[in-house]
């Protein structure tokens, strides 16, 4: 797109008294502009909306570009989803394409219920699986397993009566 500009040939001294050395006005320069279209698009239909004009229109976000880190990941997973879609999907979509590219470390599950999603891995509180994107307000955040009930970890750990006569007869 070329847009043209009018710029006038005074100097500055007689610009303010707008005239020549020789009394009469000057005819305009034309000054040439190239300017990009693909960086800034003017139609017709985005100047009214510019100038608030009656043909104003809301426009909805129809993609979110979303960027998911995982715990002890080197990098995020880019993500590109729509606004309507919750937490839960987003942590599903996350693991799958974690475990799809084969990212190391590899992680203990690829169940998503087991993943909780965090703002950033400062933040103690999760947000909740129900939450549409939407409604966060950002585009980066953070996956990371689930902590451990204590009753999950007693059934991990098995238990016995005396772990040191055990102890005693394997150095026998």
């Amino acid at each position: 797109m070329i847009y043209i500009f009018m710029r006038s040939s005074l100097s500055s001294k007689n610009r303010r008294a707008g005239i020549t050395m020789h009394g009469s006005r000057a005819p305009p320069r034309l000054v040439v502009a190239h300017i990009n279209p693909a960086v800034i698009d003017i139609s017709t239909e985005n100047a009214a909306t510019a100038s608030g004009g009656a043909h104003e229109k809301e426009h909805k976000l129809t993609k979110l570009l979303l960027n998911v880190n995982i715990q002890n990941s080197l990098g995020p997973v880019h993500l590109v989803m729509s606004p309507e879609n919750t937490v839960g999907e987003l942590i599903k979509a996350a693991i799958e394409i974690y475990v799809k590219e084969k990212r190391r470390p590899l992680l203990s599950s690829s169940d998503p219920l087991c993943y909780q999603l965090h703002y950033s891995q400062f933040s103690l509180e999760s947000l909740k699986r129900e939450e549409k994107l939407a409604n966060l307000g950002c585009r980066s955040f953070f996956v990371c397993p689930k902590a451990s009930t204590s009753s999950s970890c007693a059934k991990a750990t098995p238990t016995s009566s005396l772990p040191l006569t055990k102890l005693m007869d394997f150095f026998l």
